[in-house]
């Protein structure tokens, strides 16, 4: 697994936050290999800590700051709560190299496609568009209804990335670790980010 980057060296900061919805650990496999190469400023909805305790067993609530720096073994990792919108991230001078939302539920979708900046990680998504950085959204499980998907392309038609999390499997994938690996890869591809997560098409393909 490679941590070359199709970005300059000098990348700093990104922005990840995980919202209340299904993915959690699509999410947390995005965070390891986002540490590896770059400063991260997490943000996690306040109705989220529960589902992804739920789906991957991590107890996150209460002094989160340390539990995750403790988990990841890194200080290159910060965490903000969603009702901190004093956070540096808050603002356009603060200089990330965009975000993702990983998963975003469909709240957090309208929200952002809305401009309603109600808490962090919606101000933050905010900031990413007006600073034309680059913002990705991973929405939860199908299906959509025409409101998500006429929210989704208004967000597109912006230059916002749409990055729902579908597997492929043509990898043939042996288990469910190798699908996360996949759709992690496939987000990181979408951010511009060298990874080698997945078996790629026609990459030792066996005929």
């Amino acid at each position: 697994m490679t941590s070359s980057l199709r970005y300059n060296k000098s990348m700093k900061n990104i922005v990840l936050a995980f919202t209340g919805a299904s993915g959690a650990p699509i999410g947390i496999r995005v965070l390891k290999y986002l540490l590896k190469v770059t400063s991260v400023h997490l943000v996690i909805s306040s109705n989220t800590f529960s589902m992804i305790a739920d789906e991957t067993g991590c107890d996150w609530a209460g002094d989160t700051q340390i539990k995750l720096r403790k988990q990841f073994g890194t200080d290159r990792l910060v965490f903000y709560e969603d009702g901190q919108m004093d956070a540096p991230i808050a603002s356009g001078s603060f200089k990330t190299e965009g975000m993702l939302i990983v998963p975003c539920s469909m709240k957090t979708l309208s929200g952002v496609a809305s401009g309603y900046a109600n808490n962090l990680i919606e101000r933050a998504a905010d900031v990413t568009i007006k600073e034309g950085r680059h913002l990705l959204l991973a929405p939860r499980e199908m299906p959509f209804s025409a409101i998500h998907l006429e929210n989704m392309l208004k967000l597109a038609r912006l230059g916002v990335t749409i990055a729902p999390p579908v597997p492929a499997f043509y990898p043939r994938p042996e288990n469910l670790e190798s699908m996360i690996d996949f759709i992690t890869g496939k987000i990181l591809d979408s951010f511009g980010i060298e990874n080698e997560m997945f078996r790629r098409w026609g990459k030792n393909r066996e005929t």
